[in-house]
């Protein structure tokens, strides 16, 4: 009988099972994703969290206590690391296990076994994209705020100063106008000088001969 007995012997002797599982979690930490059956990753997350922890206090003596378990020179190296600094605020729940479709062959429950953090679909960094979003408004009210175009440009902040001043230009250059107007105009058309008549008058006679 197997009272009290919750850990699941997966169908193999003690030595063989401790064998799977440290290999196992070694594929853990060096693709930080694998694929496995239901029952392998649900015993393979009780076995490489505690390591997980163990590697956030980098000492001698932890890095020869997880290797016992590993028996991998590169995945201690990388878990110490790698892992240890990207995990160093979480407190436990390092795993994440995604269930798939049946095994065709014997219609096995396979899943995914991932490290949170490593994940790119569920670990979106949301705060850049809301401050890529943000705009700024102009602190006066009434005149000034933020105008758009319609073709989905980026908001441009118009200040309410630039638009006074250029009122103001505007109302002085039309009050100065009426007086270039008077300035420009064209002088009035004066009749033949003295000089020009004599000789008009010789021509004629000339032409009387």
């Amino acid at each position: 009988m197997r009272h009290g007995k919750k850990h699941n012997h997966l169908g193999r002797t003690d030595s063989h099972r401790k064998a799977m599982l440290g290999n196992m979690a070694s594929s853990l930490i060096l693709h930080k994703r694998i694929q496995t059956t239901l029952a392998k990753a649900k015993a393979l997350r009780v076995y490489v969290e505690p390591l997980v922890t163990k590697s956030k206090s980098d000492t001698t003596h932890s890095r020869r206590t997880v290797f016992s378990y590993l028996q991998n020179k590169d995945a201690v190296t990388i878990l110490f690391r790698e892992i240890a600094e990207k995990v160093a605020n979480r407190p436990g729940g390092y795993t994440r296990i995604i269930k798939l479709e049946n095994r065709l062959g014997d219609n096995a429950e396979m899943a995914i076994i991932e490290l949170v953090d490593y994940n790119t679909v569920y670990g979106k960094d949301t705060a850049a994209a809301a401050a890529a979003t943000t705009t700024r408004r102009s602190r006066r009210g009434g005149k000034g705020g933020v105008k758009a175009t319609e073709t989905g440009a980026t908001p441009v902040a118009i200040d309410s100063t630039t638009e006074e001043t250029n009122a103001d230009t505007d109302a002085a250059t039309a009050e100065v106008t009426p007086a270039d107007d008077a300035v420009t105009a064209e002088p009035e058309a004066t009749s033949p000088s003295a000089d020009e008549a004599p000789v008009q008058n010789k021509d004629n006679a000339d032409k009387g001969e």
